[in-house]
């Protein structure tokens, strides 16, 4: 079956992002196929399970009875609100839906942070959850200005972020980095972004570039080995995968330093034209969206050719 055709055999979710990015497909019926994103599949079932007070799960980062996660060595849960509405906007759900608008009026009145007691779209913090924070407050039509600006103040001197800095660190995270970048890339998309944003912006992508993505500044050693595995869905972690996805969205173009990165996309691809599946992160999830790892992903393979189809296509000619 040829890899399109095994994509399109799927959820709505997915086929309507592999309408728009891989078939080109009219606006029309790619707009008709993610319309049914919050009627059908995965993003129905999300929807179905949001509490009456908004929440899932009964909490903000996480379930409200989750306190021996940790001591039970489980993983981190991911069914509370900020995960899974970190699905709903990787599954494209339509944030203008009368469901969807009536569940985020009951979050921002009624989901308050773990840290102590903010409301959800005020943020807290940690910039790693904040950064999501203002990814998910811009899709769903939330005011999140305050975080941006709070964002800002926290760059440090590297040009990324890390969430540790409160602690003391003056170095800079991955991880916290591309949840920042691209909450503020969505801020900018949105509105158009201040020359304080789009500078801070740059200054981050520049920390991953002067890195190659997953390389150490000093030494040039890979930082961690799972960065080279691509997980899905993501949640809070980094990997290779998911910063040049970040680079393809904000539309920038390719970079030579990228092209090991690129190198490496390439060289995961299986011969029927898929890629795997790797390095699930553990914590109890609503329901499993594939098959597990070292079996074929069709979200993987999604970003993995929406990424290659932006970098062949827009890289400057040798």
């Amino acid at each position: 079956m040829h890899v399109l055709d095994w994509l399109l055999e799927s959820d709505p979710a997915i086929r309507w992002q592999v309408l728009r990015d891989l078939v080109g497909a009219p606006g029309e019926v790619v707009a008709a196929e993610r319309a049914r994103v919050a009627t059908e599949g995965w993003g129905a079932q999300l929807l179905a399970m949001q509490g009456e007070d908004g929440q899932w799960a009964g909490g903000a980062c996480f379930p409200a009875k989750s306190f021996h996660w940790r001591a039970e060595n489980q993983g981190q849960p991911w069914t509370a609100t900020l995960p899974t509405l970190q699905l709903l906007h990787d599954f494209g759900v339509d944030p203008c839906s009368d469901k969807v608008r009536q569940g985020v009026a009951l979050i921002r009145e009624n989901c308050r942070w773990e840290h102590a007691g903010q409301p959800f779209f005020s943020g807290e913090v940690e910039p790693c959850i904040n950064g999501r924070t203002v990814t998910l407050g811009i899709y769903f039509g939330q005011d999140v200005n305050g975080v941006v600006a709070r964002l800002l103040d926290e760059q440090l001197s590297d040009g990324g972020w890390n969430c540790e800095a409160e602690n003391g660190s003056v170095r800079s995270s991955f991880a916290t980095t591309i949840n920042v970048l691209e909450g503020l890339w969505a801020h900018e998309h949105a509105t158009g972004g201040t020359p304080e944003s789009i500078a801070a912006r740059r200054r981050g992508e520049e920390y991953l570039l002067e890195r190659r993505l997953f390389r150490r500044k000093s030494t040039g050693e890979i930082v961690d080995p799972a960065w080279l595995q691509f997980s899905f869905p993501t949640r809070w972690h980094y990997d290779v995968l998911r910063a040049l996805e970040y680079f393809r969205a904000a539309g920038a173009p390719p970079d030579s330093r990228m092209d090991e990165a690129i190198h490496l996309l390439r060289s995961k691809q299986q011969g029927d034209g898929a890629w795997l599946l790797e390095n699930t992160h553990p914590g109890q999830v609503h329901f499993l969206l594939e098959d597990g790892d070292s079996r074929p992903s069709r979200w993987n393979t999604l970003r993995a050719l929406r990424v290659l189809r932006w970098y062949e296509n827009t890289a400057p000619s040798a």
